[in-house]
């Protein structure tokens, strides 16, 4: 049996490979609901079924695309049939978008209608050394931290990639990011946003434990874990214990501050940053694109879904403070100016996360553990563990699948050591 803690993404993908492999899986979540900060919801107030977030995928985001896969949430997924990107900037008026090719060699450089305006093919070699950054290196020590590309390209793209600012962003999970997408052509960089983040991430994840035997319960809230010699031996819950036998495993998928506090001498990041999203009940135009970069305005991206259009601000540190009325009025007048829509401010609802992820700067990277601890039935997931990514979807799965294996590797050295006892 393996012992998962959080029903999150990186507890599910966990749960989910484990289950893939018929092991027996139990997740213990202290909300009443799945899916963490990926998850959907009804807000009575705004009258529809709302994401917490505004989360955006890649088709080279592997990790994420098989546990669509495995769970059959894949056809959940929307986008551009090519990697394009619409950007329009609130300052000069302009609009223009962004088209990947196909394949590794960037073709799409050479034409100036498809890469940014202003900008010269020569200007983006000058992101490669992103790639093979050193750990302690900003983005901004790499790439000049201004001029039309920076300010078309590279710092709205790696502000979203990092929910941290360039000047501080850590150049290394910049370039892992790189590696994975635009490094791969466009095959790698369509982008993909959920019809509602619970119908494609949560709840087939968890019709798929229930078919393969594994249990979730819900409103169960750890309090303790017992460490003894070099395993877990128990856990302890709000309504009792659970004893964790020699051949189980447990996984620990939760927040930083909350591993913390369960783990002894844990070192995790300490610093955070914020994220912003507001949704607007109105039918986008005809022909809005699914997703559109905004320069120059507060609003930093703008999804189109029937009836609504949602907005995200990433690194929102600045704006999580202030009044709700105010913030949805000053992010309407972004949406009005591009989209054309009347001035009057529509049924809307802004949803805050103080603490989205850890901040990426390089100071922050290095408290990030690994998934493998001191005990040797133990293991650490989540976006905050050492992915080599920032804290995305795709590094929140990928950890889950690591420690997935982990657990596996434990507990297949278990099942051998049982063999041996009885031949």
């Amino acid at each position: 049996m393996t012992h998962i803690i959080g029903a999150g993404l990186a507890g599910l993908s966990a749960a989910i490979r484990l289950a893939e492999q018929g092991r027996r899986v139990a997740v213990y979540e202290a909300a009443g609901q799945a899916g963490g900060r990926c998850r959907s919801y009804f807000d009575a107030g705004f009258g529809a079924v709302i994401d917490n977030g505004n989360h955006l995928l890649l088709s080279g985001n592997d990790a994420a695309i098989r546990y669509l896969t495995l769970i059959g949430g894949a056809d959940k997924l929307r986008g551009p049939s090519r990697a394009e990107f619409d950007f329009a900037d609130l300052a000069t008026g302009e609009c223009w978008t962004l088209r990947i090719n196909e394949g590794r060699w960037p073709s799409w450089l050479f034409d100036p209608d498809r890469r940014v305006p202003a900008t010269k093919p020569l200007d983006y070699l000058a992101a490669a050394p992103l790639m093979w950054a050193a750990r302690r290196r900003t983005v901004t020590d790499i790439i000049a931290g201004e001029g039309p590309l920076y300010e078309r390209l590279w710092q709205p793209l790696m502000l979203a990639a990092l929910n941290t600012d360039p000047h501080e962003g850590s150049a290394r999970l910049a370039g892992a990011v790189m590696r994975n997408t635009l490094a791969k052509g466009g095959a790698a960089c369509r982008p993909l946003v959920a019809e509602g983040l619970s119908a494609a991430f949560v709840e087939p994840a968890l019709a798929y434990l229930g078919e393969h035997h594994g249990t979730i319960a819900f409103g169960k809230r750890l309090r303790e874990i017992e460490f003894a010699s070099n395993r877990v031996r128990s856990l302890m819950f709000a309504d009792g214990k659970i004893p964790v036998r020699e051949d189980d495993a447990v996984i620990l998928a939760v927040p930083p501050w909350v591993a913390q506090t369960l783990v002894p001498g844990l070192k995790a990041p300490t610093e955070f940053r914020a994220i912003l999203n507001a949704h607007f009940s109105v039918a986008p135009p005809p022909q809005f694109p699914p997703i559109l970069g905004l320069i120059h305005g507060t609003v930093e991206w703008i999804f189109s879904f029937p009836g609504r259009l949602s907005i995200t601000i990433s690194g929102a540190d600045r704006l999580i403070d202030r009044p709700r009325e105010e913030l949805a009025a000053e992010l309407w007048r972004d949406v009005a100016a591009v989209t054309g829509l009347p001035a009057e401010l529509p049924p809307w609802q802004i949803v805050k996360e103080k603490r989205a992820t850890f901040a990426a700067s390089p100071d922050q990277d290095v408290l990030r553990p690994e998934s493998k601890t001191e005990w040797r039935n133990f293991f650490l997931a989540g976006d905050w563990i050492q992915t080599g990514l920032p804290a995305t979807i795709e590094g929140a799965i990928r950890s889950g699948e690591r420690t997935a294996r982990l657990a596996m590797r434990e507990l297949g050295k278990h099942d051998r050591n049982e063999r041996t006892r009885f031949t």
